[in-house]
């Protein structure tokens, strides 16, 4: 269930309902047929219409979010279209759709996928050599670690190198515990995509808690790479990805911050 929202998927056939969701969006560019773009609140949530008239999903499910906010969100993206609907420039509305038809439908196993990602985090992982690193890892990273003992009492083991590291059982159902506050659709679906881009579950645990900004979690999540950036130059074409990823993830923290806006 890697990369909820790449550009790129297998066949139609495919069993993995997050996928299938990926895969319907790849359709051929519409024309524009609405003029106007509104939001309408219901019973169980907030539906997006266009002239009126409530959109669907690629799975033929109301596009209705948890709150006005998160539905604002997806309006803005359906306002701001051209001629045509391109779903590249639509990254929220995208993840809504992923959100709806396909994480409501397996909760528990994307739940489980971001507490995976705490066995194997990034930031458990320190450099060997050379010494600027190793105190640049030991010092950025360290204060999260530290920060997720103290208000979790998840306490994970560090390594040095790339072998792997198996983490106290203890630490994992801390984590997994204090994940649990998030274990809704569109939480889960939000904060599954920061945990990809990033590497780090406790990276994004720590955005979720307010705890670090959507920069600072960026920034660390490329700390490595920054450093090798400045001792070796930069390589446009990675920062070209690596900005397009950054779109990705802070539509991501927005829809998350919009759906909790009333939580």
């Amino acid at each position: 269930m890697r990369d909820l929202l790449s550009d790129f998927g297998p066949e139609p056939s495919d069993p993995d309902p997050v996928r299938r969701a990926q895969i319907q969006m790849q359709r051929p560019q519409a024309k524009r047929f609405y003029t106007d773009v509104g939001t309408l609140s219901e019973d169980d949530g907030v539906a997006v219409v266009l002239d009126g008239r409530g959109v669907k999903t690629p799975a033929k499910r109301a596009l209705r979010l948890p709150t006005a906010e998160a539905a604002e969100l997806v309006a803005s993206e359906w306002r701001a279209q051209g001629e045509t609907i391109d779903p590249a420039t639509m990254p929220t509305t995208r993840l809504a759709n992923t959100a709806i038809d396909a994480v409501a439908d397996q909760v528990d196993a994307v739940f489980e996928d971001i507490v995976r990602y705490a066995g194997n985090d990034l930031l458990c992982y320190h450099a060997e050599s050379p010494q600027e690193l190793v105190e640049r890892q030991a010092r950025q990273w360290g204060r999260v670690i530290d920060w997720v003992a103290s208000a979790h009492g998840a306490r994970f083991v560090l390594a040095a190198g790339i072998v792997h590291q198996a983490q106290p059982q203890a630490a994992i159902d801390a984590f997994a515990s204090a994940l649990s506050a998030y274990r809704t659709p569109f939480e889960l679906a939000a904060l599954h995509v920061v945990t990809t881009l990033t590497g780090s579950a406790i990276l994004t645990l720590a955005f979720a808690e307010g705890f670090l900004s959507v920069p600072e979690v960026w920034a660390l999540a490329h700390l490595d790479e920054d450093w090798t950036e400045e001792h070796w130059g930069v390589d446009e074409e990675a920062q070209a990805r690596r900005a397009k990823r950054f779109e990705e993830m802070d539509a991501a923290a927005r829809l998350f911050r919009a759906v909790r806006a009333t939580a």
